[in-house]
């Protein structure tokens, strides 16, 4: 998951909805200020709001107060939350003191009588350390994004998709276990998204656990039907394993989403070959060969396939062989180093007697082994 990929859209609804505060008189200007700001999006009323709670707050008793604090914590963090250009001038350490502030009235037992209160200053506070993180990930500094990201799950546990950022810093600190945990509590829930799959397979992928990646992919398979980046995943990983049996019925599925990828076309070609399905697999190469001619891999299995087929003695050896010959020289046109290419032609020319070709071969092959 790319850091521009952290999505915003966290709290959208945080001056969309109707303000459904408990207030006193004496609290009634602030809420009136915030409700100006919902309708209007004028940071004088934000300013207007704080200068208000401000004033109720001049002594000791005041400071002990836990409805002018409430109100202190909501008007301070929808200022973190709104002017992220600084306009109304707080100081540095504003989102600190914020913090401070809410986690302290977070522990009176008198809070609940508060809780909309509460609860609205900590989304705020969530959906401002969640861009702080965005911002550390920019600048590819994963420890701060990570402690950024681990505040914003603190004030809003019930925002799993946080679990996708923490998962994402966790597993660019090396941190492999975590992570997956991480994306583990993510996966079980109703907010899946392909990417986080991938990345808690890839994270896995990192930890050699290739078994509970595919299991991952496949699982999450049943919800995502029809995803194409998940079926590629999952054909990627079962190729990898050299599973063949288990690849070969996503081909179908996966060559007609993929149409004209060499990538697909030569992993279907090699699986099949693996299969002794001799026919599919020249199909399957030929396609891969015509998508991008100077394809090794695929040029060089191609002569390989004729001369299995040459060795299966099932007929039309001559033809086999030659066949086999033309796609060694081929694939050695490309790559004219390569060794198993130049002696898979020596033993072609052996198998031929064909002496001119045979020396030269021989000869390249002394030149780069002494």
């Amino acid at each position: 998951m790319p850091g521009r990929k952290i999505i915003l859209s966290l709290f959208i609804i945080l001056f969309t909805t109707p303000m459904a505060f408990c207030q006193s008189e004496a609290l009634k200007g602030v809420v009136n200020n915030l409700a100006f700001y919902r309708q209007q999006k004028d940071l004088k009323y934000l300013s207007n709001a704080k200068q208000q709670v401000d004033s109720l707050i001049k002594t000791r008793a005041d400071s002990a107060n836990l409805s002018k604090n409430v109100f202190k914590a909501v008007v301070y963090s929808s200022i973190l939350y709104t002017d992220s250009l600084n306009k109304l001038k707080q100081p540095d350490n504003t989102l600190q003191q914020v913090s401070d502030l809410v986690d302290k009235i977070s522990k009176n037992q008198k809070i609940f009588r508060y809780q909309v209160e509460l609860n609205f200053a900590k989304r705020c506070l969530s959906n401002v350390y969640i861009k702080n993180g965005a911002r550390f990930i920019g600048l590819k500094n994963y420890d701060n994004a990570l402690t950024a990201f681990q505040k914003a799950g603190g004030y809003t546990p019930e925002y799993k998709r946080i679990n996708a950022y923490i998962g994402y810093a966790e597993a660019k600190l090396g941190k492999f276990p975590e992570a997956a945990k991480a994306y583990g509590n993510l996966i079980n829930t109703d907010t899946l998204q392909t990417e986080d799959v991938i990345a808690a397979a890839n994270v896995y992928k990192a930890m050699q656990d290739t078994s509970k990646a595919l299991q991952i992919i496949q699982k999450a398979r049943k919800t995502l039907t029809g995803d194409r980046a998940l079926l590629f995943a999952e054909a990627n990983i079962l190729n990898k394993k050299k599973d063949y049996k288990s690849l070969e019925p996503l081909l179908d599925e996966l060559m007609d989403s993929n149409s004209k990828n060499a990538e697909v076309a030569f992993m279907a070609a090699n699986c099949y070959d693996h299969l002794n399905d001799y026919d599919r697999a020249e199909s399957m190469y030929l396609e891969v060969i015509e998508i991008n001619s100077r394809n090794y891999d695929a040029i060089f299995n191609l002569g390989l396939l004729y001369f299995k087929n040459y060795t299966r003695k099932s007929g039309d050896e001559q033809k086999n062989i030659n066949r086999a010959i033309q796609w060694f020289e081929k694939a050695n046109t490309i790559l004219p180093n390569n060794l198993p290419c130049l002696e898979m032609l020596q033993l072609a020319y052996l198998k031929t007697r064909n002496e001119n070709q045979l020396n030269r071969i021989n000869d390249k092959l002394k030149q780069l082994t002494n």
